[in-house]
Parts: structure tokens; sequence; C-alpha cells
């Protein structure tokens, strides 16, 4: 099929796929326009898909693109707010992927028994993500395995999670993420660098000001720098 050597997504969405079992069916929470499930059909990994999404537009498109590749039979799309279109036990593998981590933790909550039935998650949230480490933590998820890419200036941390316990040693680990921080993920490391010397700027033009939210906003961030180089200390064991 010529076609398999065509399909071209982005470095994020190649890194979300990756995470991906194979041979295993796939429901994509939030689809877009559909590009996970069919680059993971055309690759052979997976048999079968459900693509989701709570907006008519991106559905409609991932519809269109579906049908232009001719696997209707394979990818199914739904309108669906979360998992709720899902049935149970219907896949194996669900991806919920470039969404802020309070609209997913929502999603893993309202749909909790469909998330804790399949045998992973692929999550990729946009924000708060130390939050939703926390969260996946509190609520019966262990991460197995974690990556962080960058394109187009963005860092794109990503993990799998499965059903099980989770204790992590430090906030650390919590924010920027244990399976990165023991591996010395390099593209992490660029990131925490990054951080950490746009913060002295910032911290350097704070001390000027003696105003109340400068002094809570100086303290927020030092708070935030204690963090990042206990993070740090990971790359120099």
């Amino acid at each position: 099929m010529e076609k398999k050597k065509n399909l071209q997504i982005s470095r994020r969405l190649q890194a979300v796929a990756d995470l991906v079992g194979s041979g295993k069916s796939l429901a994509d929470v939030g689809c877009d326009h559909g590009y996970i499930p069919i680059y993971l059909f055309l690759k052979g990994q997976i048999p079968r898909a459900v693509a989701m999404d709570v907006n008519r537009g991106p559905l409609l498109r991932a519809r269109e693109h579906i049908r232009d590749w001719g696997l209707e039979k394979y990818i199914e799309t739904r309108l669906s707010d979360g998992l709720s279109a899902l049935k149970r036990k219907e896949v194996q593998s669900i991806v919920i992927a470039g969404m802020g981590g309070p609209l997913m933790e929502k999603i893993l909550t309202e749909g909790e028994e469909k998330a804790k039935e399949a045998e992973e998650l692929i999550l990729q949230p946009q924000s708060e993500i130390g939050r939703f480490r926390k969260f996946l933590a509190r609520n019966g998820y262990r991460i197995t395995e974690e990556t962080m890419i960058k394109e187009d200036g963005k860092y794109y941390p990503m993990m799998k999670a499965v059903s099980g316990k989770m204790k992590y040693e430090c906030e650390a680990e919590y924010v920027y993420g244990k399976e990165l921080l023991r591996e010395k993920n390099p593209v992490l490391k660029e990131f925490l660098l990054r951080e950490e010397e746009q913060a002295v700027q910032i911290l350097a033009a704070i001390e000027q000001s003696s105003t109340e939210s400068a002094r809570s906003r100086k303290k927020e961030m030092e708070k935030e720098s204690r963090v990042r180089k206990e993070a740090l200390a990971y790359y120099e064991m």
C-alpha cells in the first residue's frame, strides 16, 4: 500500500503514537484530524480504532481523512464528551493528548471505569503537568514510561500510565517526571536550563520592585527554582 510511506505527522504526534502498545485496539480522545489512529493503522501497529471528539468540526475533518485513506472499516468516528461514547472494555489503549491537564483529569474522573479497564493510557497534558502526575498517583494510576520532545520551540512531555500504585520521592519527580529524570532525558535538561536562565532574569527585574505582588512573585519563583535545581541534580548523579 503506497500511502503507508506518505503520511507525515508532527513530531509531537509521532512521539505520542510511539507510546501505543502494538496490537491493541485504540480510542483517540480529542482526535482532531484523526492522524494518530490513521498513522498507527497504516503502520500495522493497531487492528482498529475509535476516533472521538466533543466538537463536530474536528470530527468531520477526522472522518474526511479516514475516508481519504480508505480506512472507514477500521477507524470509526464518534461524537463524544470525553469517554462517554466509548463502550466498556471496547479498547485496550486510550490516547488523550493535546489538552490541558485539568480537562484530562475531568475526562479520566468521569470515565474512570472505562479508563481503568484499558491496558494503557497514553497521555500528553499541555498544562499543569506536575498537578496531573499527582492526580494520577492519587487515583490509582502508575506511570511506566515517559518521553519529551521539542517542536517549533515548544516542549512536550508525554507518558504511558497503567492501573497501579505510584509514589514519588520528591516534588521534582512530580513536576518534571520521575522516568525522565532517572533516564537523564536530554530534552528535559535543556528545558530546565532554559527555565532557570529565564527565571534569573525575571528575578533580577523583580528585585527592583517593592510591591506586595512583586514580593509574592519572588517567593513563588524561588520555590520553583529550588524544585528545578532538585531536578537538575539528577543529571549530576
